[in-house]
This record gives structure tokens, C-alpha cells and sequence, in this order.
């Protein structure tokens, strides 16, 4: 099975920063999604689903129940986008 490269953008590294200063207890949920995302984009846990509207082409993973992580996917690399409350992320 191939391999991802994630690719975090910079918006992403702050987002990223800010998202586990406010929410320590998630980061090793977060890098437990971040290396299954790598693994297989596809696994039902990550509940990965496409976005539409003013987001099409994107797609987002469920971090937990409110917060979700937003990426594109251009051949085996991830790039990732943003992560925060769904309401703030789309």
C-alpha cells in the first residue's frame, strides 16, 4: 500500500499550534488520526468524507465529534489545511 506524504501548510501549522495550546488532551488523538490519514486515507474511522460548495475539492477527517481536519490530496501527497471546530474549519 502506498505511503502518504503530508504536507502541512503554513495556515496549518498555526491553526495546528493554537488548536493544541487550546487542546492539549486531543494531541495524541490528533497524531494518531494524522498517521492513520498517512497510512490510508481511506479507513472508516477517519470518517473522510468530500466537501462541497466554496471547499469542493477538499476533503475533511473527524478529529472527534466537533473538530475536523481539512486537506487536499494531489497524488501521494497530503496537504494539510486547516483543523478546528467543524463551524470554523468549513
Amino acid at each position: 500500500m502506498i505511503k502518504y506524504r503530508l504536507a502541512p501548510t503554513s495556515i496549518y501549522k498555526r491553526a495546528h499550534k493554537a488548536f493544541i495550546k487550546k487542546h492539549p488532551e486531543l494531541k495524541d488523538n490528533i497524531e494518531e488520526r494524522l498517521n492513520l490519514l498517512q497510512e490510508n486515507p481511506q479507513d472508516p474511522s477517519l470518517k473522510n468524507h468530500r466537501l462541497t460548495g466554496q471547499l469542493k475539492g477538499l476533503h475533511a477527517i473527524s478529529i472527534s465529534y466537533e473538530y475536523r481536519l481539512v486537506f487536499k490530496t494531489e497524488g501521494e501527497i497530503i496537504y494539510l489545511l486547516n483543523i478546528g471546530i467543524h463551524d470554523d474549519v468549513y
